[in-house]
């Protein structure tokens, strides 16, 4: 197993950070970091998810949407 990570974004205190992982089986899984604070105040919030793909690039835009949804709902409220 290997883990990319694609370019991160930003918005307000939260960095978004989607991440590949090529599988045993070959295909692709999509993972988000969703990180916040710095030093010993950091926290990093890092989701999993179920759906299989088989291009890297679709792991890397399903894993960034999600992370875009976590921060809409999370900005909303």
């Amino acid at each position: 197993m290997t883990f990319d990570s694609v370019v991160p974004f930003r918005e307000g205190k939260y960095l978004v950070s989607p991440l590949v992982r090529r599988t045993d089986a070959g295909c692709f899984a999509a993972s988000v970091s969703i990180r916040s604070g710095q030093g010993s105040g950091t926290h990093d919030r890092v989701y999993r998810f179920e759906p299989r793909f088989s291009t890297p690039e679709g792991a890397q835009r399903f894993a960034a949407e999600q992370g875009r949804q976590w921060l809409l709902q999370r900005l909303a409220a």
